[in-house]
């Protein structure tokens, strides 16, 4: 297959992705009763998100034209351990290589092993072809270069296991929002979304507030409880929000909370699920340093102003990103066409 096949094969798998689709809404329904975290809204969120992102023609075209893609018959094989923190998380790394004419030896989490293989499925049924650039493993062998996303602490052993081979190896991040006390409350509502979407499991889920000493938090827990209360009556998330809730009071840690969602000053960029850290700033400078400073720490800046410096998204974009916003802000079409 040249770089048109797969482009063309892409843009027909789009077509299947959708509710009317009996084994897709069933491999819905399965990754639901398998993993809790996983409700229909959010398989089908990021369903969505990657049809109108990912699959669409014109956006892979553009996207593509900015590599140099060659017809290759040295095709490289591609090790991916992916992550399973949300649905279809690994499915960019998947295309990347796909796309670049590289196989791909994906080793599926455990917590994500249904709607992966129907879209491998899918492709085979669109061009037979693709099945030569997709094998699903157990174990990681025989690899020419590998992409492994995963915690702080398995990203050592990635580091252990790969770092003789050319790689790319994540670990955990998360997002940060700058408030100004400024902000609508349409704007408020919006950053809820990036704060509740995917229960906050997502590395670009934000996690922490940068925010002005005087901030008027109840207006803002207002508007996240009346906007998201529903996340509360996930059994799941409500029991992470009342363990937390009882640790803090034991612990006698001072936080804000509405019916969803746990405050508190924390210097941590990464929180619990159910809660978020936030920390004071005084200068625009002071903010700049900071986020510069923590920028391996953080995948991602919302706000409603412009920062100096540092890329930004609007609130309620964060869970958003273009085919071209690569996590870790590491280029992976350029990794995988220079191997």
């Amino acid at each position: 297959m040249n770089l048109k096949d797969r482009i063309k094969a892409l843009v027909e798998l789009s077509k299947v992705l959708n509710k009317d689709n009996e084994e897709l809404t069933a491999n819905v329904l399965q990754s639901k009763l398998y993993n809790q975290w996983f409700t229909e809204e959010n398989s089908w969120k990021s369903i969505e998100a990657i049809k109108t992102q990912f699959l669409d023609e014109s956006i892979l075209n553009d996207w593509t034209s900015k590599y140099q893609i060659k017809d290759r018959s040295d095709i490289k094989k591609v090790g991916l351990v992916l992550a399973g923190n949300i649905p279809l998380v690994g499915w960019h790394d998947i295309m990347c290589c796909f796309v670049v004419g590289h196989k791909t030896l994906i080793k599926l989490s455990d917590k994500d092993k249904f709607l992966t293989p129907f879209f491998i499925k899918q492709l085979e049924a669109i061009d037979s072809r693709t099945s030569q650039y997709f094998e699903i493993i157990e174990r990681l062998k025989d690899f020419d270069a590998v992409i492994a996303t995963g915690s702080n602490n398995t990203s050592k052993y990635f580091e252990y296991y790969f770092g003789k081979y050319p790689h790319i190896i994540r670990a955990n991040r998360n997002a940060i929002a700058v408030l100004t006390g400024k902000e609508t409350d349409e704007e408020i509502k919006n950053l809820g979304a990036d704060i509740f979407e995917y229960f906050g499991l997502g590395c670009r889920n934000v996690s922490m507030c940068l925010v002005p000493q005087d901030l008027n938090w109840e207006r803002y827990l207002n508007i996240w409880h009346e906007g998201y209360k529903q996340y509360a009556q996930h059994n799941k998330y409500k029991n992470n929000f009342d363990h937390n809730v009882s640790l803090f009071i034991l612990n006698k840690t001072k936080y804000m909370i509405s019916g969803s969602l746990i405050v508190k000053e924390d210097p941590s960029i990464a929180s619990r699920i159910s809660s978020m850290h936030y920390q004071c700033y005084d200068t625009q400078k002071g903010l700049t340093v900071y986020l510069t400073d923590n920028k391996d720490l953080i995948q991602c800046v919302v706000s409603s102003d412009e920062i100096e410096g540092i890329d930004t998204f609007r609130f309620g974009h964060a869970q958003q990103p273009k085919i071209n916003d690569y996590a870790d802000g590491v280029d992976t079409m350029n990794f995988l066409t220079t191997i």
